[in-house]
């Protein structure tokens, strides 16, 4: 069933990274024919009225908001202004300007770093501002956090049909596996599978492995913001979640295992964990009749294959 219509132009921003990528596959998926992406090359979203001419030409429909610069824990905290001002310049620039090529509906992904670092667990959508972010990732959680109050404010102001949803972590195929930016599972896995190759005898991780997060499989996360675009009208955002967490050494175990390394696991404990812990309360989501379908263990052994696949084949 394609509730759009074929012929509905829905643009996918940042269409090449993790996020946009399964979107555009699920949408594919659905039936959806009329699906507009653009390189970075060819449109730079941090241009303000490169981003305007390009949505007042094209006119899309639909628009999911999926590019933004990403990076794991390093990242963040070495470039702080740098995630900070291209994130902010990118919601700006697309909520500007899907309001004034009158969009008939956008979805703007958050992150579930924009809660509060102390916040309650399991944490609520109404927890947003509530304290502040984990320092590590300020700069970046601090334009998401935009973003996602933007789409209330064009809602209310101008009555623009803007939802905006905070995924748990995402991970899957196409994933980042630049080791300067990448995230914990990508991370994990590229490091594993060398030092099984290399015979290294043993992988050091950063903390404790105590912290623990909400992994959820990139399809599942994708057909969640599918489902949203073509069910859910309503102010304030809207989690997606697993309904339960992982800890970091579970999930090195699990790794670990999969890949097959035989080596020790050790934790430099010199290092931060960033935040303690976060699981998401989805039941706003649950209620509207969704549910994710991959687990864990599935969802690492799919990432662990793409990988042989994509990146160690390419070398």
């Amino acid at each position: 069933m394609n509730p759009y219509g074929k012929n509905a132009k829905i643009y996918v921003a940042g269409h090449s990274g993790l996020f946009g990528s399964a979107l555009v596959r699920s949408l594919r998926q659905r039936g959806h024919e009329n699906i507009l992406t653009v390189s970075h090359q060819d449109l730079d979203l941090t241009d303000g009225a490169k981003t305007e001419s390009f949505f007042l030409e094209e006119r899309p429909d639909y628009v999911y908001v999926a590019a933004a610069k990403v990076g794991g824990i390093q990242a963040n905290k070495a470039y702080m202004a740098d995630f900070a001002m291209e994130n902010l310049l990118i919601t700006c620039n697309v909520l500007k300007a899907a309001h004034k090529a009158r969009v008939k509906k956008l979805l703007y992904l958050g992150s579930s770093c924009i809660y509060p670092r102390e916040a309650a667990q399991p944490v609520k959508e109404d927890y947003l501002l509530t304290g502040l972010p984990e320092p590590t990732n300020e700069g970046y959680a601090l334009a998401k956090i935009a973003g996602v109050r933007l789409c209330d404010y064009y809602r209310r102001q101008y009555g623009d049909n803007f939802i905006s949803c905070i995924p748990a972590n995402v991970y899957g195929e196409n994933d980042n596996f630049d080791e300067n930016t990448n995230h914990v599972i990508p991370s994990l896995i590229q490091r594993f599978h060398r030092a099984k190759v290399n015979q290294l005898p043993y992988v050091e991780i950063w903390g404790t492995g105590g912290a623990e997060r909400e992994f959820m499989h990139i399809d599942d996360a994708a057909a969640a913001c599918i489902f949203l675009m073509e069910k859910f009208d309503g102010a304030g955002t809207i989690n997606i979640g697993m309904g339960q967490t992982t800890s970091i050494r579970a999930l090195a175990q699990a790794i670990c295992r999969i890949v097959g390394y035989q080596g020790e696991i050790r934790y430099d404990t010199s290092k931060p964990d960033g935040m303690p812990r976060r699981l998401l309360d989805s039941s706003k989501m649950t209620a509207l009749g969704w549910g994710p379908s991959i687990q864990l263990e599935e969802g690492l052994k799919r990432e662990y294959e793409w990988y042989l696949e994509n990146v160690e084949r390419s070398k």
